[in-house]
C-alpha cells in the first residue's frame, strides 16, 4: 500500500465529524515535525487547528484543508461502513475520502517529499488544517487562525485549497475565486388570531408574500466576466401554530445571497430592507456575512502555475471557475493572497458511498509537489 493510500485509510478510520478532530491533527503534526516543520496546535473552543511551516522569509506558499467531515447518514445505506475504508473497483470508499481526507493525505505526503528533496528551498511552505470547515459557523477554524495571522503580521502570498474541485477527471477544473455569501434571519411580526375573524388579526404570511415576490424577482446585478449574477434564495420558511384555525403571530425566514464582485454586501442589505419597508412590514432582520467574494485574476503567478501543472501532469487544460459554494479560501484571500482550489472529483462528496479514484489519489501528491517545486524550488 502506498504512503498516501495508507494515510488516507488512517484518516478515514477516525470519526472526525465536525468539530471533533478525532486525533487526525496530532497524527499529521507528528509527521510534519519529524520532517522538520515548525508545528503549532491552535485550539479555539471545541475546534482544533494546525499550522505548520518549513523555511523562512518570503514568498510563502500555504496549503489549506480540513479534517472534519459531515455525518454519514444512515450507515445501513452504505455498501461498507462509512468510517472503515474500503477499496472496490479502483476506488477508495469512506466518509471524507473525497472531502477531503484524500487531499489532506496527499498534501502531507507532497510536503514531506518536497522538503526532503529541497531542504534549502526559498521562502516558506506551510500547511493549515482545521476541524471546523463543515460546521454551520466556522467561527473557530481558519477564520479564527487568520485573526492570529493578522496580529502577528503573517504574510501569505499563495494559497492552494485542496477541496474537491474536479468534475470528471483530476485537473479538469480549478477554482480561481468564489462568490460571497450573505445570510439573513428574518422575523416578520403579525397578530395571532382566529381564522374566522381576520379583521382582528394580522397574517404575517399574507403580509410577507408580496415582498417575497419582489425579492425573488429582483435583478440584483448583471454579474461580470468572472462571476454570474448575484443570486437570492429563501432556504427556510416557517409560520403557524400547527392548528388550521389559527392565524400565526409571526413568520421566520432564512435568506441567502450568493453574490459576485459586482455587488457589495452593504448594498444588498440596504436594498433588501428597503423592499421590506416599502411593503410596510414589521420585521427584525439579523445579517451574517459568511464570506466576501474573491478572485485570483488571470496572469496571477499561482493561477498560471496550477494551470501549467494540470496541463503537464493531467494532460488537461483546466476550466478556471468561480462557481460552487464557499471554502476556507475566503478567509485567506483578504490577507492579500492569491487563492486557487484544486483537488479530486467532487461527484460523491457528502453522499452515501463517498469515494475517490485510487489513480487520482496516487497522482495528487505529485500535483501538489509540482506546485511547490515550480514556486519555491531553488534553481
Amino acid at each position: 500500500m502506498s504512503d498516501v493510500l495508507e494515510l488516507a485509510h488512517d484518516l478515514i478510520r477516525r470519526r472526525s465529524v465536525t468539530p471533533d478532530d478525532a486525533g487526525c491533527l496530532p497524527l499529521i503534526g507528528g509527521r510534519l515535525a519529524h520532517a522538520g516543520f515548525s508545528v503549532e496546535h491552535l485550539r479555539y473552543g471545541e475546534v482544533d487547528n494546525l499550522w505548520a511551516t518549513h523555511g523562512t522569509g518570503s514568498p510563502t506558499l500555504v496549503f489549506i484543508g480540513h479534517t472534519d467531515v459531515v455525518p454519514s447518514g444512515p450507515e445501513a445505506a452504505w455498501q461498507s461502513p462509512p468510517f472503515e475504508p474500503a477499496v472496490r473497483d479502483g476506488r477508495l470508499y469512506g466518509r471524507g475520502a473525497a472531502d477531503m481526507k484524500g487531499s489532506v493525505a496527499a498534501m502531507l505526503v507532497a510536503l514531506e517529499q518536497f522538503v526532503a528533496a529541497h531542504p534549502d528551498h526559498r521562502g516558506r511552505v506551510g500547511l493549515l488544517l482545521t476541524s471546523d470547515e463543515e460546521g454551520p459557523t466556522n467561527l473557530d477554524g481558519v477564520r479564527r487562525v487568520v485573526e492570529l495571522f493578522r496580529a502577528r503580521g503573517e504574510r501569505i502570498d499563495w494559497c492552494v485549497v485542496g477541496e474537491p474541485s474536479a468534475k470528471e477527471r483530476l485537473g479538469d477544473l480549478i477554482r480561481v475565486g468564489r462568490r460571497g455569501s450573505l445570510s439573513g434571519t428574518l422575523v416578520v411580526r403579525g397578530i395571532q388570531g382566529h381564522v374566522a375573524y381576520p379583521e382582528k388579526a394580522l397574517n404575517p404570511i399574507h403580509a410577507f408574500a408580496p415582498a417575497l415576490a419582489e425579492l425573488a424577482t429582483e435583478r440584483w446585478d448583471e454579474g461580470n466576466d468572472d462571476f454570474p449574477p448575484t443570486s437570492f434564495q429563501v432556504s427556510n420558511l416557517n409560520a403557524g401554530t400547527g392548528a388550521n384555525n389559527v392565524i400565526p403571530g409571526g413568520l421566520f425566514a432564512s435568506i441567502n445571497f450568493r453574490y459576485c464582485t459586482a455587488s457589495r454586501a452593504e448594498d444588498l442589505r440596504a436594498r433588501t430592507e428597503a423592499i421590506l419597508q416599502r411593503h410596510g412590514l414589521a420585521y427584525v432582520l439579523d445579517w451574517n456575512l459568511n464570506g466576501m467574494p474573491f478572485l485570483t485574476p488571470p496572469g496571477g503567478i499561482l493561477r498560471e502555475t496550477v494551470v501549467s501543472v494540470c496541463r503537464d501532469l493531467c494532460g488537461l487544460d483546466p476550466e478556471q471557475s468561480t462557481g460552487g459554494g464557499t471554502s476556507d479560501g475566503r478567509f485567506i484571500a483578504p490577507l492579500g493572497a492569491e487563492v486557487v482550489e484544486v483537488g479530486p472529483v467532487n461527484a460523491t462528496i457528502h453522499k452515501v458511498d463517498e469515494c475517490v479514484s485510487l489513480d487520482e489519489l496516487e497522482r495528487l501528491p505529485q500535483l501538489y509537489r509540482a506546485i511547490c517545486e515550480r514556486l519555491l524550488a531553488v534553481a
